[in-house]
C-alpha cells in the first residue's frame, strides 16, 4: 500500500536531493557593477526610543510584534526582570530590527521578547524577581520604585535598526529580503528547530493553512496539545506548542502522502523540500488538502478516541502519543475516507482490536523486528506499519 495512492488533483512533489551550488564565474569588473546597481543591499536607519516612550509606540499600533515568521516562544518573569535590572546597571542592549513595511508602519523582526518585557513593565504587569545585582528590588513594580531608579530607568534608551521600505521593490523580494535577514539574526544564540526555521524562511500560504490546522479541536485532544480556547498563557507553558511541534505534525501528514520521495538525507530535508513547493500549490487544491485532513482527524476521532496515537502495549510511555502511530494512521485512514460508513459500524471492534493480532506487530522479513519500536523509524519501518494499520482496516470493508 503506497501512501499516495490518491492524489488530489494539482497537488505534485518532486524532491531536490541537493541544492544548485552552481553560479557563473564572473569578473572583478561585473562583480563591482553588481555592488555598484545595490543589488541585495538592505536600505537601513538607526533610531533610539526612549524606554518609557515604549509603551506609547506599541499602543499606537504601528509596532506588529508578532509577524508570522516569529517564534511563538515567551519570556518568563525572571528573564523580563533581568532585563531590566540590565537597564538600572546600564548593561549595552543589542538593538532590535524592524521591517517598515508601510511608511511609519512596522514589523519586529528580533527584538520581541524585550520591546514586551519594557511595556509590561511599565504597565505594571509583573513584579521584578530573581535580580542577581538588585536583589532589594524585588517584588516592586514600576510605579513603586524609588524616585531616582525610576528615573534612571526612563533616561535609558533602546535602540534600533530598521529596514526601509524602499530596500524592496516588491511585495516578494520584500518577503525574501525579511527572511534572509530573519536567518542570519537567528544564526547564533537560542538554536531554532527545524519547524521554527520553517516558518520563519517558508511563510507561505500552505504553511498559514499548517498553522491554521493545527488549531483543530479532535487533534489537539488526541496530541495532548492545549486547547486554543484556553488562551495564549496555557498554550505557551506547552513546550512542544512553543516548538510548533504541533504544526509539524500537519506537515508530516501531508508530505508523507508522497512517501515514495523520501530519501535517505532525512525526514526534516524532506519537510523543508515539501513544504517550499506546496506554498505553491492552488487554492483549490489547499481547500482540497484542508478538507482531507479534517474528514480524516474527524473519522480517527469518532472511532478511536483521544487514545488514538497511543503505541501497544509493549512500546507504550506514560500513555503518550507517538510519531510512528500518528504517522501510519493518518495515512490510512485518509484512505479509507470513502468507505467512512462501513468503518463507523465496526467501530468499537476497531478499537478494541487493532492491537490485538501479536503476529502482525512484528515485521518478518526484518527478522521479527517490533513494528512500533521507537527506533524503528526508517521508511522502511513507516512502510511495513502503513501496511499493518491497511490489512487491519481491511477486515471490516466489504
Amino acid at each position: 500500500m503506497i501512501a499516495n495512492s490518491h492524489l488530489i488533483l494539482g497537488e505534485t512533489f518532486t524532491f531536490q536531493d541537493n541544492l544548485d551550488t552552481s553560479h557563473k564565474s564572473a569578473s572583478n569588473e561585473e562583480i563591482n557593477e553588481k555592488y555598484k546597481k545595490g543589488e541585495i543591499r538592505i536600505v537601513t536607519e538607526q533610531a533610539r526610543y526612549p524606554l518609557d516612550s515604549i509603551p506609547t509606540m506599541l499602543d499606537s499600533k504601528k509596532y506588529i510584534l508578532d509577524p508570522e515568521y516569529q517564534r511563538r516562544k515567551r519570556w518568563d518573569n525572571v528573564r523580563k526582570s533581568r532585563l531590566i535590572e540590565s537597564f538600572i546597571m546600564n548593561v549595552p542592549i543589542p538593538p532590535i530590527f524592524l521591517y517598515e513595511i508601510e511608511y511609519s508602519i512596522y514589523e519586529v523582526m528580533d527584538g520581541q521578547q524585550r520591546l514586551t518585557a519594557i511595556y509590561d513593565f511599565y504597565k505594571g504587569n509583573f513584579k521584578l524577581e530573581g535580580l542577581q545585582y538588585w536583589r532589594e528590588l524585588d517584588g516592586r513594580n514600576y510605579a513603586n520604585l524609588p524616585e531616582q531608579v525610576r528615573r534612571g530607568i526612563d533616561r535609558r534608551y533602546l535602540s534600533s535598526i530598521v529596514l526601509l521600505q524602499e530596500t524592496a521593490k516588491s511585495e516578494e523580494e520584500a518577503e525574501e529580503l525579511k527572511r534572509i535577514v530573519f536567518e542570519r539574526l537567528n544564526s547564533g544564540g537560542e538554536k531554532l528547530t527545524p519547524q521554527e526555521t520553517r516558518n520563519a524562511l517558508q511563510n507561505g500560504k500552505f504553511n498559514q493553512l499548517c498553522i491554521k490546522l493545527s488549531k483543530n479541536t479532535y487533534f489537539r485532544k488526541m496530541w495532548n496539545f492545549p486547547l486554543e480556547s484556553e488562551g495564549e498563557e496555557k498554550l505557551l507553558e506547552n513546550e512542544s506548542y512553543k516548538k510548533m511541534e504541533d504544526v509539524e505534525l500537519i506537515l508530516r501528514f501531508f508530505a508523507y502522502r508522497h512517501l515514495d520521495k523520501l530519501k535517505s538525507s532525512g525526514v526534516d530535508k524532506f519537510l523543508d523540500e515539501y513544504l517550499k513547493q506546496a506554498n505553491n500549490y492552488s487554492d483549490e487544491t489547499r481547500s482540497e488538502l484542508e478538507r482531507l485532513f479534517n474528514e480524516t482527524i474527524d473519522l480517527i476521532y469518532e472511532i478511536l478516541g483521544e487514545l488514538a496515537f497511543i503505541p501497544p502495549i509493549k512500546e507504550r510511555n506514560k500513555n503518550l502519543p507517538l510519531k510512528i502511530v500518528y504517522d501510519p494512521i493518518m495515512q490510512v485512514f485518509a484512505e479509507k475516507i470513502p468507505f467512512k460508513q462501513e468503518l463507523l459500524k465496526h467501530k468499537e471492534a476497531i478499537k478494541k482490536e487493532r492491537y490485538s493480532d501479536e503476529e502482525m506487530l512484528y515485521v518478518a522479513e526484518e527478522n521479527n523486528r517490533f513494528l512500533f519500536e521507537g527506533r524503528y523509524t526508517t521508511r522502511k519501518g513507516l512502510e511495513a506499519r502503513i501496511r499493518y494499520f491497511h490489512n487491519f482496516l481491511q477486515r471490516y470493508i466489504k
